[in-house]
């Protein structure tokens, strides 16, 4: 396996992640929920001498989308999102345009001559997914590192985000590594066997007893 080339920028008001994917010693990279400082991923290709090949959206919220426009009026790529969430957001349409590309669940994302794959993990939106690039899962608002999305929102489900953790995520090896889409642990990656043992969200035996944890009142 080719080990993955990521490049973690810590932008905006709300600690989003942003990334840029590839695999070393290739200069093409995807660039993952592009949002806030589109100048600061400009800087951060420069300095790491990579080309940019398009864009991966985790999610249509707009803490993760804002620097579409931006992004899209420098470089002529396309933008990766879920088929259902393409359908889902409106916003997500706007501000991609034309160079908004469908994909379906475990579809490759093509980045130079390498490919990853999309994983739906829906819960937090309709069609949220995670990229799954060698040993690294970037995981935008679906698992982080001591939690998980909300499902409170519109399109959200608790019922889909525990599949999604359940099923889909808990086949990802445990030497995997998760880089989730905001700074909101004491560390800024961790391996996925450790978020795995003590991430409360991967501890509830049935759908029931998940849904009911993860829909108690906020405070």
């Amino acid at each position: 396996m080719e080990r993955p080339y990521i490049h973690q920028l810590k932008l905006g008001p709300m600690d989003n992640f942003v990334y840029l994917v590839g695999v070393q010693g290739s200069p093409e990279v995807l660039v993952v929920d592009p949002a806030w400082e589109v100048g600061a991923i400009e800087q951060a290709l420069a300095e790491q001498g990579k080309q940019l090949v398009g864009a991966f959206v985790s999610h249509c919220h707009k803490d993760h989308i804002n620097g579409l426009p931006e992004l899209l009026a420098r470089h002529d790529v396309p933008v990766y999102a879920q088929r259902e969430e393409v359908a889902f957001s409106e916003d997500l349409r706007s501000l991609a345009g034309d160079a908004l590309k469908a994909v379906g669940p475990g579809e490759a994302i093509p980045v130079g001559s390498r490919s990853f794959q999309a994983l739906h993990t829906p819960g937090h939106t309709p069609g949220s997914h995670c990229l799954l690039a060698g040993d690294a899962l970037v995981s935008g608002d679906t698992l982080f590192i001591n939690g998980c999305g909300r499902c409170d929102l519109r399109g959200g489900s608790p019922e889909d985000m525990y599949r999604s953790l359940s099923q889909v995520l808990l086949k990802v090896p445990d030497e995997t590594r998760l880089w989730p889409g905001h700074d909101y642990a004491e560390v800024p990656v961790a391996a996925m066997g450790e978020v795995r043992r003590t991430n409360p969200y991967f501890a509830f035996p049935d759908v029931a007893a998940f849904v009911a944890y993860r829909m108690r009142p906020r405070r």
